[in-house]
């Protein structure tokens, strides 16, 4: 079955995360966990944090799609996600959050996104999270009641499930390999013979 790396395209604007999704199925296969608050010795009430921790995108893992009659995996490299991870915030995607890929819903936020560095050690395993190192975590508070109590609490929802624009791997070759045909096209002699010339000593050299 075919495999497909999925990129960031940076030539794009579009290119990268649009929002996090709570979905009963994760693609990543990673649920996530309710967090709630430790006791505090001046409250008399011990009230829920809401928070949800769990994986975002974890880095090398094949997971199945299917268009039509079309079966393959995709997945993302640890360099991928970190760079998703970073332009997340960047770009101020923390309050974008949809229900099953389907329905924007309100009141959602990312608090804590890292990227896991060393499993053992990290947040994630103290509460319970197997995830491999390089996997993209985030913690969302839940502010809606109904997201909470429908949702979260009857657990109708077990995970996150990006959703965002990425580019085929093989397909941006394929675009450079265009551009600099078109390029190479418009060349003149002169500028095509001092191009493989380059070409031909980086070769000798060892470079290409």
């Amino acid at each position: 079955m075919e495999i497909i790396e999925l990129i960031l395209d940076s030539n794009d604007d579009m290119s990268g995360i649009e929002a996090i999704s709570v979905v009963e199925n994760p693609a990543t296969e990673s649920d996530f966990i309710a967090l709630k608050s430790q006791e505090i010795q001046l409250a008399e009430v011990d009230k829920e944090k809401r928070i949800l921790m769990g994986a975002a995108l974890i880095p090398d893992k094949h997971i199945y799609r299917r268009d039509k009659d079309r079966e393959y995996y995709i997945f993302f490299s640890k360099d991928t996600v970190n760079m998703a991870s970073q332009l997340y915030l960047k770009q101020s995607k923390q309050n974008s959050a949809t229900l099953e890929h389907e329905s924007k819903i309100n009141d959602m936020t990312v608090v804590e996104s890292w990227i896991v560095e060393n499993p053992k050690m990290d947040k994630s395993n103290h509460y319970g999270l197997n995830v491999p190192k390089g996997t993209w975590m985030v913690s969302m508070k839940v502010d809606n009641e109904k997201i909470w109590t429908e949702f979260v609490k009857t657990g109708k929802v077990k995970g996150f499930s990006i959703e965002g624009y990425f580019a085929d791997k093989v397909q941006m070759k394929s675009k450079v390999v265009d551009k600099v045909v078109d390029e190479f096209n418009d060349m003149t002699d002169e500028e095509a013979d001092i191009l493989f010339k380059a070409i031909i000593e980086a070769v000798e050299k060892g470079n290409l």
